[in-house]
């Protein structure tokens, strides 16, 4: 029966082929999958990890922008008071500057209404004198009086 010997001797190599195989290609080979295994599993647990803090990044980034905003909001509304108070400071001092101005014009327009008058009744005082010197100096003529009242009229 050479079947039976054939079949022992594969067998045996086969049974040799086997421990081989097991000994020296079987070891490393689970090995390097057992790495290559631990690579991905790290692989996606890092991946994982950084889908994380992306999106507490993503998140974080958008309450800060938030709040930059509101910063802004703020920042506006107090520059609009501001500039507000700014122009009513300067409207209420420009209405007291015309009104000083005002009141030193009027006060100046007062004086000079006085001095006018002042002058007025100096001159009308000094044309009344020369009208009675120049009365008194000539003759008593009710004509002559009479015109020398209307010249005296005329020059007030």
């Amino acid at each position: 029966m050479n079947i039976n010997l054939t079949m022992l001797g594969q067998l045996i190599a086969f049974v040799m082929f086997v421990v081989f195989c097991m000994r020296y290609v079987w070891p490393p080979l689970t090995e390097m999958m057992r790495t290559r295994q631990k690579l991905i599993a790290d692989g996606l647990e890092n991946a994982s990890r950084a889908e994380q803090q992306l999106l507490q990044a993503n998140e974080s980034a958008a309450n800060e922008l938030e709040a930059a905003k509101r910063e802004a909001g703020e920042l506006i509304t107090q520059a609009r008071s501001r500039a507000n108070q700014i122009v009513d400071e300067a409207k209420d001092q420009a209405k007291e500057e015309a009104k000083r101005i005002i009141d030193g014009a009027q006060e100046s327009i007062d004086q000079e209404i006085s001095r006018a008058r002042e002058s007025l009744r100096a001159r009308v005082s000094d044309l009344a004198v020369e009208g009675a010197e120049k009365i008194l100096s000539q003759s008593i003529d009710r004509a002559a009086h009479e015109a020398m009242l209307t010249k005296l009229s005329q020059e007030l």
